[in-house]
This record gives structure tokens, sequence and C-alpha cells, in this order.
């Protein structure tokens, strides 16, 4: 006979083996996070935030307890339960959360990929909108060989949308809403859910009108030295098919500008004519819409080759600059 009682020791071994290895799990949702984060700041990706949590003792067990229909809902909870390690992304805009699930699909191995929202709204329905995506290492990945065997489950979703699911989750799971206000409730979330929608779309509008605005010639600067606002206005108009890239990286690159000699934005401008913008497009093959940053680090690059890997500011990331460099030098099939 099978049922609850027949699979509660092997679920009991489950949780003992799970309390066991989680210290290890906490070390690699570490390493994912890092990882994530510094696969989106090289794309020049605009993001708010990139964390992570550790599913607990508790959750897990909670978890690989569940039944359906009086059978156990997992037979394997070890390997089943796959958001063992959760990382999450938070966009500014819908498009971003659609650039950062292709990086991840060019960079790492997707073992599964939904996007909540749109199933949502095929049904007919508004509600919980996120884009989901279980993923591992690529196999000879030997740079992040510590996380190989350990998935991670990224969450990827607006600002606008994260605070709907966490109101929406911390109302819900409280349990004190009323029996006869419950069918109110879902109205008034179904009613939300659709305006944070609308939100979205007009957020991702008035960035599409400032870029499409934004000055492409040079503008006045105050200091003696090239200011992370002033690129930022001046790269949305000389990269006006590029995305945002996030804040701090303006200021970041801004001083990678310093080390090379290039101190105001007449200079860059001069610069950047001598860049062929299509060839440096064409060899690093974007798959994703790079940011204004990561556009202008590649025309660094590739104007300065060597010299520019090797900066102070750049001292984090000379391998990865030295492949990229490699790409520029390679005359791209076709």
């Amino acid at each position: 006979m099978s049922g609850p009682e027949t699979h509660a020791e092997p679920v009991r071994e489950a949780v003992r083996a799970y309390a066991a290895r989680q210290p290890q799990l906490v070390a690699a949702t570490a390493g994912w996070v890092t990882l994530v984060r510094t696969l989106l700041d090289d794309a020049g990706i605009d993001y708010l935030s990139v964390t992570g949590r550790t599913k607990s003792v508790a959750s897990f067990s909670a978890k690989a307890n569940r039944v359906e229909g009086g059978e156990p809902i997992y037979a394997d909870p070890l390997e089943q339960v796959t958001d063992q390690i959760g990382v999450r992304v938070i966009t500014y805009v819908h498009s971003d959360v659609a650039a950062v699930a292709e990086l991840l699909d060019e960079e790492l191995t997707i073992l599964d990929d939904r996007d909540l929202g749109e199933e949502t709204a095929r049904s007919g329905r508004f509600g919980y909108a996120s884009r989901h995506l279980l993923v591992r290492i690529d196999d000879g990945d030997e740079e992040h060989a510590d996380l190989a065997g350990e998935r991670a489950s990224i969450q990827v979703r607006t600002v606008l949308q994260h605070a709907w699911a966490e109101f929406e989750h911390d109302i819900r799971y409280k349990g004190n809403v009323p029996e006869d206000a419950a069918a109110d409730l879902d109205r008034r979330f179904t009613l939300a859910a659709g305006l944070i929608e609308l939100a979205d779309r007009e957020f991702a509008t008035i960035r599409e009108r400032i870029q499409a605005a934004a000055p492409g010639s040079t503008t006045e600067a105050d200091a003696d030295h090239i200011v992370g606002q002033e690129l930022a206005t001046f790269l949305a108009g000389h990269y006006s098919d590029a995305g945002w890239s996030h804040t701090d990286h303006y200021d970041w690159i801004a001083g990678l500008l310093a080390e090379l000699g290039i101190d105001s934005i007449d200079d860059l401008a001069d610069l950047l004519t001598s860049v062929d913008a299509d060839a440096v497009i064409r060899r690093m093959g974007y798959r994703y819409p790079a940011g204004a940053v990561r556009r202008l680090d590649d025309a660094l690059l590739a104007v300065f080759g060597e010299q520019y890997v090797t900066l102070e500011g750049n001292s984090h990331r000379v391998p990865l600059l030295r492949a990229r460099l490699e790409k520029l030098r390679t005359t791209p099939e076709g």
C-alpha cells in the first residue's frame, strides 16, 4: 500500500541529508549571486538588485512533505525540490527581464524556463508575473567549478512586479483574511496587477522617449573630468539603440576614461569617431541588448587594446577583457 506513511521515512532521510549539506549550499548561493551580478555588469544590463537565499531546512521539510490527492508530490525531494538555491534579479523595466533571460541562456545551461506572467496573460487574467529559470554551470566551465552540480533557481522580475508579489504573498500567508472578504481581496489584487502591468508599460515608454530625445552632441561640463551623469546623457544619444546601464557603472567607466587621459565629452566624442561601431557589434555577437556602458567598454577596448586591459580600474577582470579582445581581433565568419 502506498501513501504518505509509506513515504514518511524517505522524506525524513531527505530532510536529514539536506540539513547536513545546507551550509555548503549557503556558500554556493553566495557564489551564484556573485556570478549573476558579474554577468549582468559585464553585459551592461541595467538592474536594481541581485540577491540570493538558501532554502531553510524547515522550508525544505515543509515542501518535501507536501501531498496531493493523498500522495506525496515529491518522490525524491533532494532532486525534485529545485529552489534550494534561489537568486532574484530585480530590473526596472520589462524589456530588461527578457535581456537578463537571454544573457543567462547564453552564459549558462538552462534546465527550465517559465514566464509566469505570459502564462497568466494567456489565461486571460492579471496576476503574478515573474520569469523563473532553473540553471546550472556549463560543462567544462573551469572558472566556476566550485558551483558545478549546484543548480540555481533564478527569478527575474521588474521592481513593480516584485512589489505586487511580495505584498500579495505577505497578505495571503498571514492567513488572517476573513472568509467573507476573500472574493473582494482577489478582485483587488487582480485590479492592482492590471495597473502594475500598465505602469510597467509606461515606465518602458518613458525610458524610450528619453533615449530618443537624448542629445548626441557634447554637453558643457563643470568639472575638469567627465562625471557619471554627464556621461550617461552623452551615451544615451551616442548609443541611442542601447539600453541603460546600472547607475554606478557610469561613474566607474568615467574613472577608466580619466585613467586614459580622456577628460572631456568632446575628447570622447572625437575618439569614438574612429571606432567602427557596427564592426564591434559583429565581432562581439551580442545576443542581448547590450547597455550603453558595455558598448563604450568594447569601443575603448577596440581602440586601446592591451593598454585598456591593464588599467588599474580593470584589474578585477583582466581575463574577461582579454577574451573579449580576442573576439575583437577575430574576423567574424560570413
